[in-house]
């Protein structure tokens, strides 16, 4: 959905906005049932303004965990949410990741292995996040958790012209949490591999 006000919102008020919208999606393809049968309660909704992209995530897990805090630092093994997209025709794609605490992980590249360009820290600082277990890290906690985050992707750092959006995107969204003491890995596009890899644009969806 197109919401033009949310241009006018700061990403808390976005926050509580996309909230109270339906037609959440979920992420519940647990791709590795063998290996990592855990999959906790995780839903998103995708949306844009004039100028950006902003996912909501939804999550309740038995635990959670958050201790990195810089930018870049290697987030997918607390808990968290992820958001792959590649432009029609592109060699490379996007990688953001997101520990439930809103340290974000982003990279343009060709594969896992390859080509691999972080985004700069002037960059990564144009992505506005909201957490709300707030910023500060913490170690694993076990009991009831629901978190929820969200993130304002400016189209600039997709290289999407504003004025020439393009008429889809090819996406997936992820839940995992490497060094948690479930580890899990769930997509919302099913992923058919034999082991977890996220980094598989052959399998991402379209929005």
């Amino acid at each position: 959905p197109h919401h033009p006000e949310l241009d006018k919102a700061d990403i808390k008020q976005a926050a509580a906005y996309l909230a109270q919208q339906a037609n959440f999606e979920q992420i519940d393809s647990v791709n590795w049932p063998e290996l990592f049968p855990a999959k906790p309660a995780t839903e998103f909704i995708i949306a844009r303004s004039n100028s950006a992209i902003f996912i909501h995530y939804k999550v309740h897990e038995k635990q959670v965990k958050a201790i990195y805090t810089k930018d870049q630092d290697p987030v997918w093994q607390d808990s968290c949410v992820e958001f792959f997209c590649q432009l029609p025709g592109a060699k490379t794609y996007f990688n953001f990741e997101f520990n439930c605490i809103g340290t974000c992980l982003s990279t343009e590249r060709k594969s896992r292995t390859e080509d691999i360009n972080p985004l700069s820290a002037e960059k990564t600082l144009q992505i506005k996040r909201y957490a709300s277990l707030g910023t500060e890290p913490f170690e694993e906690k076990k009991g009831d958790f629901d978190w929820q985050l969200t993130v304002e992707i400016p189209f600039s750092l997709l290289k999407i012209d504003t004025n020439n959006l393009p008429t889809h995107i090819k996406a997936n969204f992820y839940k995992c949490g490497d060094e948690t003491s479930v580890p899990h890995y769930i997509s919302w596009n099913p992923i058919h591999l034999e082991n977890p890899d996220f980094h598989r644009p052959e399998f991402f969806g379209e929005l």
